[in-house]
């Protein structure tokens, strides 16, 4: 952390995490040799998830009750806001993103003085990602430009950085996949200056089995369709 730039040390990290107590504390590590300011918002683990992420040195925000990952977003950008924080950034808890990306993500960030920079795993790499997984990643993000007109490749990657300013104004209310099309939405809405940076998600066996699995994919489209009808 020592040799960490000014513009990291003013950027919080939020850290949506359920029942990730096996891999956040790596996780957490890896991200704070880059990123010091670390928020985790525990949504009601059933596991070690927050003392572990206690013990890796991040902040930790524990919901009672499971609300979801667009609430647990929406509570660690408040709380990154209330704390002085100039930049904000999202980072998924299982170890599939790189804190690398999201750095660069900040330089481009700043150097080309946008509002928002987004990942995109289709621009950069997508690590042990099924056949089935990447149509179904690329449907989404057709779904999703035709419905906000906002124009992306990966409309639902969970690494993200953006302004102070910008993160005032996001109000997530959606969770699973549709909370990432929530966001897009109000992109378009607010007509900022978003960005695209290409980065790596890793599909390791843990996250496969834990999140990413194709069973789930009829409720990842039913979220999307459900999303669009509450925009």
């Amino acid at each position: 952390m020592a040799g960490t730039s000014e513009s990291e040390q003013q950027t919080w990290v939020v850290v949506p995490a359920l029942n990730e107590g096996k891999v956040i504390r790596r996780t957490i590590t890896a991200l704070r040799e880059v990123f010091p300011k670390v928020v985790v918002v525990d949504d009601g683990s059933k596991d070690a998830t927050g003392k572990e992420a206690i013990d890796s040195g991040a902040v930790v925000i524990r919901h009672p009750l499971r609300l979801g990952q667009g609430a647990a977003i929406q509570t660690g950008i408040e709380f990154a806001l209330a704390h002085g924080a100039a930049y904000v950034a999202t980072f998924d808890a299982d170890g599939q993103h790189n804190a690398q990306d999201l750095e660069r993500m900040l330089r481009i960030l700043r150097s080309e003085q946008c509002d928002i920079v987004l990942g995109s795993r289709f621009l950069g790499r997508a690590e042990g990602m099924s056949r089935a997984r990447f149509m179904l990643i690329k449907a989404a993000a057709v779904f999703t430009n035709l419905t906000t007109g906002v124009r992306l490749t990966d409309a639902h990657n969970g690494l993200r950085v953006m302004t102070a300013a910008t993160a005032g104004r996001l109000r997530i209310v959606q969770d699973r996949m549709a909370h990432a099309s929530e966001i897009i939405a109000q992109i378009g809405r607010m007509k900022l200056d978003v960005r695209e940076a290409p980065v790596t998600v890793t599909y390791s066996e843990y996250s496969t089995a834990k999140g990413q699995k194709m069973s789930n994919s009829f409720r990842i489209l039913l979220d999307l369709f459900v999303g669009w009808l509450l925009r």
